[in-house]
């Protein structure tokens, strides 16, 4: 199963990509229509709303009058979040009964206005952001009949651009006609979304050839959003943005390393499922060492994951935290980070083992090629900090 957050600003159009992913068989769970079927007359949710607010949110029949309670929650920052704690987790709850009813090969799409608000986005495998210009939104609220302030307030209370920009690993423009969005949404469904859905269930990480490709500014970016999923999915367990994706300046190729920190490697195989589950599945036997330094092979020891996601690519290496493998990485990324002439000269490296094993299927040859060049590299990383003590770090940046 394939769990993807749906989410926009009010007046965004997210409705109608739901509704085109719907139609090509997303399985669609849509928190506004649930948020307003646990408020329906005779629920719990309907009378705390009225012990809460009082009587006054009631229209004539005894309903919920939305716009009544509507002109309360949302020009008071209290009333708002007293509100979403009594519907949230009725939400919720009604949530993860619908999504444990589908079938094991589905793409869920869990609709949520306030997925960003409520710090949801690691819960997914990939979360998709609606978008259309501010003023553009007011409009079509407005053309919906809801005043012009109300408009403009309801919008005020949720995420800006750039909070929803943070999570975002798919940003849909909706400003244009609906075909347009809509070609984006096909495209989604058919490049992303299905290969996506298969390698989870099937336990099949993403892979191509080795391509080296110059340094992209949104790599840290890209990485605290799979660092946080990886976190999430392993109990709030510490993760680390390392290899050359975490050098800015250095060409690298496009995937992604993080490590996440366990106590043993007991406990990496007991995460295993979960990061599995994640998207994160575990690699052969192969991948689960370092040849360097070689004093005690065994202290080097780590389990190995990659990402599933066929449109961003991971190298996820389970690492004891403090260890000596754990602590390489650091000091490695760290020395690179530093020395700008380390950096020139591993870029260039890379370039040519790229290029002399451009046919490796899965990049195996390519990793086993630059060994060397990393193991002689250990006495360098080890001078640069014995330079800089104070200035070398072994924490995330």
């Amino acid at each position: 199963m394939l769990r993807v957050g749906l989410t926009g600003g009010i007046g965004s159009g997210k409705s109608t990509v739901a509704g085109r992913l719907a139609e090509h068989g997303a399985v669609v769970v849509d928190a506004d229509k649930l948020a307003r079927e646990v408020v329906e007359p005779g629920t719990d949710g309907l009378r705390e709303i009225v012990s809460a607010f009082g009587a006054a949110v009631l229209d004539g029949r005894g309903a919920l009058d939305r716009a009544a309670l509507a002109a309360i929650v949302f020009s008071e920052d209290s009333a708002r979040n007293t509100l979403n704690g009594i519907v949230h987790p009725k939400v919720q709850a009604r949530t993860a009964e619908l999504v444990d009813a589908a079938p094991v090969d589905a793409i869920v799409l869990h609709d949520v206005p306030l997925l960003v608000e409520n710090g949801y986005a690691p819960a997914y495998h990939l979360v998709v952001i609606v978008d259309a210009d501010v003023e553009q939104r007011v409009t079509r609220l407005v053309a919906r009949g809801l005043p012009e302030r109300d408009a403009r307030n309801r919008i005020a209370a949720q995420a800006d651009e750039t909070a929803r920009r943070a999570v975002a690993d798919v940003w849909l423009d909706n400003s244009g006609t609906p075909d347009l969005v809509l070609a984006a949404v096909d495209e989604l469904w058919a490049d992303r979304l299905v290969p996506y859905e298969a390698n989870v269930r099937h336990g099949r990480a993403a892979s191509g050839p080795p391509k080296v490709v110059e340094y992209d500014g949104t790599w840290p970016a890209q990485a605290a959003r799979i660092a946080a999923r990886i976190s999430f999915a392993a109990g709030g367990r510490h993760v680390e943005h390392i290899g050359s994706t975490a050098v800015p300046g250095l060409a690298a190729k496009d995937v992604l390393d993080l490590q996440l920190g366990v106590t043993s490697l007991a406990e990496a195989d007991d995460l295993a499922p979960a990061l599995a589950a994640a998207g994160f599945p575990a690699l052969g036997p192969g991948f689960d060492s370092v040849r360097y330094p070689d004093d005690d092979p065994t202290a080097w020891h780590k389990r190995s994951h990659a990402g599933a996601d066929p449109k961003r690519r991971v190298a996820l290496h389970v690492r004891v935290e403090g260890g000596p493998a754990w602590t390489w990485a650091l000091r490695f990324r760290d020395w690179l980070r530093g020395d700008e002439s380390a950096r020139t000269e591993y870029a260039q490296v890379k370039r040519d083992l790229s290029t002399a094993h451009s046919g490796d299927p899965d990049g195996v040859a390519y990793r086993s090629a630059k060994e060397p060049w990393l193991a002689a590299a250990t006495a360098r990383a080890d001078a640069f900090h014995a330079r800089r003590p104070r200035e070398s770090s072994t924490q995330a940046p």
